[in-house]
Parts: C-alpha cells; sequence; structure tokens
C-alpha cells in the first residue's frame, strides 16, 4: 500500500511552498484529500496524520465510508465533489458539510428545501464549467452571475464560492483566472479550484481550497 501519510506530507509541504511563492500567509489554502474509491484503510492513515478535509463524488459511497469513520473522528469534515442528483439532496445536506457543485436550478430548489426541513446548511458552491465542455458538469460563465442571484434571492441561498475543473490537457491559469474574477463580480471569498497536477498554479490564482486525491492516495486503478 502506498505511503499515505509521507504523501500527504509531500503535498502539504508543496501547498506551503505555493502560498509563501505567491505571497500568501501559511495555512490560507484548505487542502481536500479526495477520497473517492478509497475505501477506509486508505484514509485512516491519513486521519492518523492529522488530517480531517476530505472529498468525495458520490453520496452513496461517502454514506457507506464516513459515518463509521466520524464515530472515530468526529471533527471531520466531508466536501461533496462530484455531481449531485436532485433526488440525493436530502442525503447530501444531511451528511456533507461543504456541497460544491450547486449547478441548476433544480438542484438549488431541492437544496433549499432540504436545508429548511433539516435545519442543516451545508456550505454551498457554484460549479463552474469553464471550458463549456458538453460532458461536463457545472454552469456556463456566462450564466453563473444570474444563476447565483437566483440561488440567493429565488432560493434563499447562501452561495459562499466556485468551484471549477478546468479542461484536461489545456492550461488551466485562465479557467482559474476567470474563476476568481466571477467570484469577485459575485462578491465570494472561497476558489475551490486546482487538483493533483495543477493545485500550486491554483494557488498563485488565489485558491481558498484545492482538491488532490491521486498525489496522496496513490493512481485509482491501482486500487483493489
Amino acid at each position: 500500500m502506498i505511503d499515505v501519510a509521507g504523501q500527504l506530507a509531500e503535498v502539504l509541504g508543496h501547498l506551503r511552498k505555493a502560498e509563501q511563492e505567491a505571497g500568501r500567509p501559511d495555512g490560507s489554502v484548505e487542502l481536500v484529500a479526495v477520497s473517492k474509491t478509497y475505501d477506509a484503510t486508505h484514509i485512516r492513515p491519513a486521519l492518523e496524520a492529522g488530517h480531517r478535509v476530505f472529498g468525495e463524488n458520490r453520496v452513496q459511497e461517502a454514506q457507506a465510508k464516513f459515518p463509521a469513520l466520524r464515530s472515530e473522528c468526529p471533527d471531520i469534515r466531508l466536501h461533496l465533489i462530484g455531481p449531485l442528483q436532485s433526488n440525493k439532496a436530502a442525503d447530501a445536506v444531511a451528511l456533507f458539510d461543504v456541497i460544491e457543485t450547486v449547478d441548476r436550478e433544480k438542484i438549488a430548489r431541492e437544496l433549499a428545501r432540504e436545508i429548511e426541513r433539516q435545519g442543516r446548511a451545508p456550505r454551498l458552491y457554484v460549479q463552474v464549467n469553464t471550458g463549456e465542455e458538453e460532458q461536463k458538469a457545472g454552469i456556463a460563465p456566462q450564466e453563473a452571475l444570474d444563476f447565483i442571484t437566483r440561488c440567493r434571492e429565488v432560493h434563499g441561498l447562501a452561495i459562499d464560492g466556485l468551484m471549477c475543473i478546468p479542461p484536461a490537457g489545456e492550461n488551466p491559469g485562465p479557467h482559474f483566472a476567470l474563476l476568481r474574477k466571477l467570484a469577485r463580480e459575485a462578491g465570494l471569498a472561497k476558489l475551490s479550484m486546482g487538483m493533483s497536477g495543477d493545485y500550486e498554479i491554483a494557488v498563485a490564482f488565489g485558491a481558498t481550497g484545492v482538491r488532490v486525491g491521486s498525489a496522496i492516495f496513490g493512481a485509482r486503478n491501482a486500487v483493489a
């Protein structure tokens, strides 16, 4: 098995260096360890090393892993970073501390209903499809500001930030710059951007959170 604690320490070291090079305070960028497809045996070494912030793509997979892990470490904070189906909104509100993939009216409506019903309010990010890729989730950049306004004014949602996943093989810089511009125009402080291959670049563009999986847990196709 890969040395998760060692890899985690290496990523944190690179993250702190990137913060310094960008003139940002140490610890100003949150590391979300992306644990999707990894089971509890892979996650526990990160917990033992003191890490508490994890990202999952699927509600059902997170439900299978994290209640037991939270019984051991109640201060775990869980981010949903994959597309959310409307019929999973109730489960997502109940389980996640941050939902990063709000991207359409139906999801906003269902989340508002569940937040009111459960009395639990996870932090919400709007996912922007900066590359306007047909196969990828996220709202188009030109529609993002109007959508954020509707989330606030029609659905009564507090939107904390924006998230993006740049197209594979493209320079991520322009996508990070676009997300930063939209966040400023919307008055949002949080920017979730940057993954294993580009999180140091994302820090230079103002990321407040980066989502790193394979650099910590190893290649997913190697996981049994």
